[in-house]
């Protein structure tokens, strides 16, 4: 595998950086090409957790993806988080479409993965993919930035059901176009099928906003799976014992863990 990590600039000028992770080519596959999975950690708006980034990446390696972790625009970085993390994500979506050969990727095969913050900024993502006024304004085509499928875990979807206050310095930040605040409201016939999980218990991104999202996909008639746990917490991730911080016990969870393998299976069947 060759680890990379590159400088792209998006649809609004701004830099910002991915970190690749791409298999080396095998003669004679049956599948030559792979699929790619573009990686979005959490992290609260103002840092990149760790534990949701190369972790993750790696994961879809060892089922045969390439995989990116993207750095979007933090609340403490030059510009603003909407537009700009978005257009990051549709940004990076063009980039390997438009380098499918170079990577040994399918173009028609490009997942993005967001965790928590990661998730929100995920799903404003593909509501601007598809929305008139961004298309217009940045100068995208729908079929060059959208991502073929979507998987959210812990999503924040709606900013005004979060179980912590947002921080005064950080209110004026919060964008008026109501669909950026709330990506339900984005959501259309084209939003790319959705594999969402979550566990109840979440006590910081509310259990509501994934419902809310499901409920908003089931409207448009959007493809859709979701998994709700009945305990995870929050920030779970892989929900692995090598991926426990100190004094959070509870990020250790064999069966929130199944998340991964299920997602494995629902793109397995929308593949075909």
């Amino acid at each position: 595998m060759e680890v990379n990590e590159l400088t792209l600039k998006n649809f609004n000028g701004r830099e910002f950086k991915i970190h690749t992770y791409t298999l080396k080519q095998i003669a004679d596959l049956v599948e030559p090409k792979h699929p790619l999975a573009i990686v979005v950690p959490g992290g609260s708006f103002d840092h990149f957790s760790q534990r949701e980034s190369e972790p993750v990446a790696l994961a879809f390696n060892s089922r045969g993806f390439n995989s990116v972790v993207m750095d979007y625009n933090l609340v403490q970085d030059e510009g603003d988080i909407y537009p700009d993390a978005g257009l990051d994500v549709l940004a990076t979506v063009k980039y390997y479409r438009e380098h499918a050969e170079d990577y040994n990727i399918d173009p028609k095969k490009i997942v993005t993965i967001g965790f928590s913050a990661g998730g929100h900024i995920v799903s404003i993502a593909n509501y601007m993919a598809n929305a008139d006024k961004y298309k217009k304004l940045y100068n995208f085509k729908s079929k060059d930035v959208l991502p073929n499928k979507t998987i959210l875990g812990y999503p924040l979807i709606n900013i005004d059901k979060i179980g912590i206050d947002i921080p005064e310095d950080e209110q004026a930040k919060v964008p008026e176009d109501k669909a950026l605040r709330d990506s339900a409201l984005g959501v259309t016939r084209e939003t790319p099928a959705t594999f969402v999980f979550q566990a109840w218990d979440d006590p910081m991104v509310l259990v509501s906003n994934s419902i809310e999202y499901i409920q908003a996909l089931y409207d448009h008639q959007v493809p859709c799976e979701a998994h709700l746990f009945n305990k995870g917490v929050h920030g779970f991730s892989l929900a692995r014992p090598d991926m426990v911080v100190k004094d959070r016990p509870w990020q250790d969870n064999p069966h929130a863990a199944h998340w991964f393998n299920l997602a494995m299976e629902w793109l397995d069947s929308e593949w075909k």
